[in-house]
């Protein structure tokens, strides 16, 4: 590694890491560093729109960002991190394929984000499914439809009224807007079955808490249970998943019933990699950062994000940022600013950002939003819901995706075609074959 062009190592393709290295791309193709982004995925997921895109609303390529085509002038590898020796400055790094190596760099930004938390339920990780990136999102909404196709056809009343029982863990923001935009999108389905009706489906949202979306705070969250409620959906609050062995669900409050479909949206956790560093964690498994974004007492080590205890300077001290897209963007441009102050030899600035509010859809046409203390209810705040993560998506490229996607939906009914069989592309095969 030349003194003159420094080496950054991004680990992550997520907000942080695709962002950071989008900010320092440019200076990339002049010469002045070398950025090497290092994800198991080759896209970054713009989570936010999950939930459309699984209710169909928004195309699932559309909500994916390439890696490669975005990020032109800087090096991207397709693999996991395995582990980090910052003494060395080295990251070992496991490819899809073939032996592992080590990576060696000057500056490293940490943004392996966060993993889906869970808990020792039994039969948790052979019958649930996760709702964190765009394959888990195709593989729900087929999952929904071709339930409402296995219940269409199955005489047997037990089999039918377990395919047509959804249940959802997590309040959440992932939770509730996928278990709202799902409900919507099954709720227009049954207009083509002749005998399924929406009074015969059964959603479920399970929350150990005695609130869902608290980021909207404690009145919108009730209204939201609400609504939830008129639609004939069931709120479980202060509930706990107990059990989901073979499909048998089993909760706190003593019911029991079977569903084919069980969604695990319960929050999320600072990515385990990091125990595999030699970095400062604090006890949640963050990496302990300045409000610079630089770890604490290390100069050449960065990182923002799920993965980062970053102070939050508008707050009591002790409070640090949330750990959402709002403030991983914004994190992200500045990291990728204070790196290349500290390349030129400046100090790097601190992060400050006001929390601005929080949005969220409940399906079609509705939505809650509280945005500087502002409380917004219904339509306005499903607009207000697109209306700010479409000027979130990264590039042009995909803004314009997007936004035609819900355009042609003014003029096309919604589409409902399961293309579940994706998911087992030979059997057709296998059974040609007699296999």
């Amino acid at each position: 590694m030349t003194a003159q062009v420094p080496h950054i190592l991004i680990v992550g393709g997520g907000y942080v890491g695709m962002y950071t290295a989008y900010g320092l791309r440019k200076a990339a193709k002049r010469g002045k560093i070398r950025v090497t982004v290092v994800d198991p995925r080759s896209v970054m997921t713009y989570q936010p729109f999950l939930p459309e895109a699984a209710a169909g609303s928004v195309e699932p390529r559309h909500v994916v960002v390439p890696l490669r085509k975005t990020l032109k002038g800087c090096r991207v590898v397709t693999g996991r991190v395995t582990a980090i020796d910052h003494s060395r400055k080295v990251a070992h790094v496991m490819p899809e394929e073939g032996p592992d190596y080590e990576v060696a760099y000057d500056q490293i930004v940490v943004a392996l984000g966060s993993i889906a938390r869970t808990l020792p339920i039994p039969g948790l990780a052979e019958e649930a499914g996760g709702f964190k990136n765009v394959e888990e999102a195709i593989a729900l909404r087929n999952k929904v439809l071709d339930r409402l196709d296995v219940a269409s056809s199955q005489p047997d009343e037990a089999l039918r009224k377990a395919a047509l029982t959804f249940v959802f863990v997590g309040g959440g923001y992932a939770g509730v807007e996928a278990f709202a935009e799902l409900e919507d999108m099954a709720r227009y389905a049954t207009r083509y079955y002749d005998n399924i009706t929406p009074a015969d489906m059964r959603w479920v949202l399970v929350e150990a808490t005695g609130r869902i979306l608290p980021e909207v705070g404690p009145e919108l969250g009730v209204y939201t249970v609400e609504q939830l409620r008129k639609r004939n959906m069931e709120v479980r609050l202060e509930t706990r998943l107990e059990s989901c062995e073979k499909g048998h669900v089993v909760l706190s409050d003593g019911e029991e019933f079977d569903s084919d479909t069980i969604v695990w949206t319960a929050g999320v956790k600072a990515n385990p990699a990091l125990a595999a560093t030699d970095f400062p964690l604090d006890e949640k498994g963050r990496v302990k950062c300045l409000p610079s974004l630089r770890m604490e007492g290390l100069e050449d080590a960065w990182s923002a994000g799920d993965n980062a205890a970053v102070p939050d300077l508008t707050a009591e001290p002790g409070v640090f940022c949330a750990p959402n897209a709002q403030h991983a963007v914004r994190q992200a441009n500045l990291l990728a600013k204070n790196i290349l102050r500290v390349v030129d030899g400046n100090e790097p600035e601190d992060y400050k950002h006001k929390y601005v509010g929080s949005v969220a859809s409940l399906g079609l046409h509705k939505g809650v939003a509280q945005l500087y203390g502002v409380k917004v209810k219904g339509w306005p705040a499903w607009f207000l819901h697109r209306t700010y993560h479409v000027s979130r998506v990264p590039t042009f490229n995909r803004k314009a995706r997007v936004i035609l996607d819900w355009t042609l939906a003014l003029f096309f009914r919604r589409e409902v075609t399961s293309l579940g069989s994706l998911q087992t592309p030979n059997d057709e095969f296998r059974r040609a074959t007699g296999s």
